[in-house]
């Protein structure tokens, strides 16, 4: 059957097959057909509203359109590429079923603002499934700083022993960066839910629509201001690839440590079989490749965000073919960011810390150096002379070959008189990690505070997401409504 383009009438020669092979987008927007579908209900349902279709026209047209989005479900849908996109794809088929009426529905609107509102709503869903997933993670973590919330570890900067820090700070510092991220899903649903549905080409339209009952019928919170921005507006595609360039930097610095963590150099934990393959060489290697992947991963999300920053510099008002591209980059972020949260949240928890190599870390490398100069602090000494003065106790240690509590009372006068017998009580890993009591400090005190406060916004949070969920009348990335 030849296909008809919708813009056909102004030419005289058909589309040649390279240029319709190098300009559909159908290979990859098909994934859109569920908010091509929603859409375009609500669409009708408002032309019905306004009188400018019959309901009965409407009726039929959303029966059809039912069927269609079951015959997809199905896989009995064609997806020609000639039909160019998911829009004329859906468009072609409503025709075919149910004849010249299918060609109302396109009235008071453009493939430029219908793909500006399918985006969003799929990015709608994205945002709810990444923000229920990061919960997740940081579920994990907290049970990770329960788990082993005694331990002690040495804390680093420059990737050198620092001072004595208890293992759940740690895991709680990355709770800190995903609730964060978390949150910035969060903001950015604000622009996000926005209906851009009427704006049609780029200047509006003369029948006599109403965006507001098409923004309710969808549960978007507000209606663009401006028909051209409307439909040349990615920002916010840019607010979610930036926020899941973020959030997957953090993913990496995590799978770094896991990756240095899990070697024979530091032997601090152990990485579940599952997660984790061997070589087709050494027999004995059991590689962190998930970890590893985790880390590459991050520069293909990056990579994604510079290809659409790059895509949108110089664009001139409104619509550009070029807007196109924004898709492929916008999936395979979501793919990828979505599927390596749902494989960290499984991995955290089959982690096995190795208490004692980390206990025996926090004992070596000087760690207890800061706690000296603090404790002659306490004896009347001026900071930077203390840090002087501990500065050469080290290096007198490291000429001897003994730590500090080697050390004799005696030894450590000649280099202070302020030193006395109540230095010995502060050479200990334990009462170095209580002693820090200040705000976001390493102290169990602390540390409980802090797992309680995640646990709690935890739990309001999800709550939230449900109300959010309820609303939308969906359930997430993966699980989309049916359109009845």
């Amino acid at each position: 059957m030849e296909i008809k383009k919708p813009w056909q009438g102004r030419f005289e020669k058909p589309t040649l097959g390279e240029v319709e092979r190098y300009t559909e987008s159908l290979s990859f927007d098909w994934r859109l057909y569920r908010y091509d579908i929603a859409g375009s209900v609500a669409h009708c349902r408002m032309l019905a509203e306004c009188g400018i279709i019959s309901h009965d026209e409407a009726s039929q047209i959303i029966t059809a359109l039912g069927e269609i989005y079951r015959e997809i479900e199905r896989g009995d849908f064609v997806f020609d590429p000639s039909f160019e996109d998911i829009h004329m794809a859906i468009e072609q088929r409503l025709i075919q079923k149910i004849g010249d009426l299918g060609g109302k529905l396109h009235t008071a609107r453009s493939r430029n603002d219908q793909i500006a509102l399918d985006v969003r709503l799929y990015l709608r869903d994205v945002i709810v499934s990444v923000r229920e997933e990061l919960l997740n993670v940081i579920e994990a973590l907290i049970k990770l700083a329960t788990r082993y919330f005694h331990v002690v570890m040495p804390g680093y900067t420059h990737l050198q022993h620092a001072q004595p820090v208890a293992l759940a700070h740690h895991f709680m510092a990355y709770c800190e960066m995903f609730r964060r991220d978390e949150e910035r899903f969060a903001d950015s649903l604000k622009r996000v839910n926005v209906l851009p549905l009427g704006s049609a080409a780029l200047a509006g339209t003369s029948f006599p629509i109403d965006m507001t009952l098409t923004a309710k019928y969808l549960n978007f919170d507000a209606v663009t201001r401006n028909s051209m921005d409307a439909v040349s507006d990615r920002d916010h595609l840019l607010e979610f690839l930036s926020a899941a360039a973020i959030t997957m930097m953090h993913i990496s610095r995590l799978a770094e440590e896991l990756v240095l963590w899990s070697s024979s150099e530091f032997g601090f934990i152990e990485l579940s079989d599952a997660f984790c393959t061997g070589s087709s060489i050494m027999p004995q290697k059991k590689n962190p490749d998930v970890a590893e992947l985790m880390r590459g991963k991050t520069g293909r999300v990056y990579g994604n965000l510079v290809a659409l920053l790059t895509t949108m510099k110089a664009l001139p008002l409104s619509y550009n073919r070029d807007l196109q591209e924004d898709k492929i980059p916008l999936f395979d972020t979501a793919d990828t960011l979505l599927s390596t949260l749902k494989l960290l949240a499984m991995m955290l928890p089959e982690i096995t810390v190795r208490e004692e190599k980390m206990e025996q870390a926090v004992s070596q490398g000087w760690t207890l150096a800061t706690e000296l100069a603090d404790y002659l602090v306490t004896q009347g000494v001026p900071f930077r002379k203390a840090h002087h003065v501990v500065g050469q106790i080290v290096r007198f240690c490291i000429e001897e070959g003994k730590d500090f509590k080697d050390c004799t009372l005696e030894e450590l006068r000649k280099f202070h008189k302020a030193f006395d017998e109540g230095v010995f009580e502060v050479l200990d890993v334990r009462t170095a990690v209580e002693r820090r009591k200040s705000h976001g400090g390493t102290s169990w005190t602390r540390v409980k505070e802090a797992i309680e406060d995640a646990e709690r916004y935890v739990k309001a949070t999800r709550e939230n997401l449900q109300i959010i969920k309820d609303r939308y009348g969906r359930q997430g990335y993966s699980h989309l409504p049916v359109v009845h």
